[in-house]
């Protein structure tokens, strides 16, 4: 029998890294929990006798990881929903005063009000995907070290490179259709996937590196997405010395895969093959050119999936 309005029971969760700030709705129940093993378990525990319809937290891609991961093992219904929508709510509805507590009781009544899909995320993919991704980023660095040798040792050892080039290729083979399953299992996953890849010079690989090891995509500002990949600029001061900008920290494995994108980009994508041009004609060191247009292309995949839009050059 469908529960009436008065007994759809809908919780706000506001997540810090220290804290998980948890209100329901209708009965304004309020807690607190800490944000590690034993505190998300006996929030689940707690939300599990009250048969919530809905258990909303904003999608912020770094500590409602644990969380998830545990609703999703309780089978409570959960839905991870854009931080922006959230603000955009408080808006509409003149919410201004902003504390933990004050946040978990307006993602509640975002619950309740808009009622948001669930979400069908499973937090064990993620982490599954990531590792195929890391184990694939192995074969090629496997693949280029036998094709080396290839060039260098005697014809005598040739056929037993040749043996193993032909098994890490069939490997690498084998990463790249699990990876397509893994996506194709999850509706948000795919929605996601398809999203990025309509991007030309991104493929399953670059999308599936962005699913597992990028999930702030569209959930930050430019400034903010560029400086997590490690592509934004930084600058080099101290007193009268002025080095120059330069690239450090961020997400390496993210970085690669897009460094690697952007060369099959320049070739098929002319929005990049221009800004590559005009850069290297404006007498920017290649690498440097290469790295400028990286981060034009995360930016740009940061607005799409902000936005939920596809690729169109004439946006861009």
């Amino acid at each position: 029998m469908n529960k009436s309005v008065a007994q759809r029971i809908n919780v706000g969760v506001d997540t810090g890294k220290q804290f998980l700030d948890i209100h329901v709705r209708p009965s304004h129940e309020y807690f607190r929990v800490s944000n590690d093993t034993k505190g998300i378990s006996g929030a689940v525990k707690r939300l599990k006798k009250l048969s919530p319809e809905r258990i909303v937290i904003e999608s912020t891609g770094r500590y409602e990881a644990a969380f998830i991961s545990a609703c999703a093992k309780a089978n409570l219904p959960f839905s991870m929903v854009n931080p922006i929508h959230v603000k955009r709510f408080a808006g509409a509805i003149g919410r201004k005063a902003k504390t933990d507590k004050l946040d978990a009781k307006l993602i509640a009544y975002y619950s309740e009000a808009i009622q948001p899909a669930l979400s069908s995320l499973k937090p064990e993919t993620m982490r599954l995907m990531a590792d195929l991704v890391s184990r694939r980023n192995q074969l090629l660095d496997m693949q280029t070290s036998e094709k080396n040798r290839l060039q260098i040792m005697p014809k005598a050892t040739q056929a037993s490179i040749k043996s193993v080039l032909l098994t890490i290729k069939k490997q690498i083979e084998k990463m790249d259709d699990e990876l397509g399953k893994l996506i194709e299992s999850c509706p948000e996953y795919k929605a996601k996937s398809d999203l990025v890849q309509s991007m030309p010079g991104i493929g399953k690989v670059s999308a599936a590196t962005l699913i597992s090891y990028l999930p702030e995509l569209g959930l930050l500002n430019s400034k903010e997405i560029a400086a997590l990949v490690g592509v934004a600029p930084m600058n080099r001061e101290s007193g009268k010395y002025k080095g120059k900008q330069v690239i450090q920290g961020g997400r390496s494995q993210v970085r690669t895969v897009l460094f690697m994108a952007m060369m099959s980009a320049m070739q098929c994508n002319p929005v990049f093959k221009r800004t590559y041009t005009r850069l290297v004609e404006a007498g920017k060191p290649k690498k440097v050119a290469i790295i400028a247009c990286v981060r034009k292309m995360i930016v740009i995949l940061n607005s799409m999936v902000r936005d939920g839009v596809m690729w169109e050059e004439k946006t861009v």
